[in-house]
């Protein structure tokens, strides 16, 4: 079974956005059906979602670096409103950091989670 993650950053945008876990896992579900906005190269992919309120057309993009059917790690994630699209520096932020965070084993992502800087999403 895929695990999921959000950063710390992401935890507390999604939370401000009210962004749910259900919604999250439903992101993943769709790319693992081959169903997203954007293969960014490098393991990182850009995934549409909807806000409360607003459905997905009035939604967010949310950045995820994925090993499709193992590990989700949610980076960043924007109301559509607030940004077009990221930049040539952050895609490459965004690369390193995803690959950085899907080479961890099972004890350091642990260690990661007891100290807060990801949150595993629950299903």
């Amino acid at each position: 079974m895929s695990r999921i993650f959000k950063t710390k950053v992401f935890a507390r945008w999604a939370q401000k956005a009210e962004v749910s876990d259900e919604i999250l896992c439903h992101a993943v579900a769709e790319i693992e059906a081959g169903n997203y906005a954007a293969d960014l190269g490098g393991f990182v992919y850009k995934q549409r979602i909807p806000l409360p309120g607003r459905g997905k057309r009035g939604g967010a993009r949310t950045i995820i670096a994925a090993r499709i059917n193992e590990r989700y790690f949610f980076l960043r994630g924007f109301a559509k409103n607030e940004q077009d699209n990221i930049s040539r520096q952050e895609l490459t932020l965004y690369r390193a950091v995803g690959q950085a965070l899907l080479a961890l084993d099972d004890a350091m992502l642990k260690r990661l989670v007891d100290v807060n800087e990801v949150q595993e999403v629950t299903r």
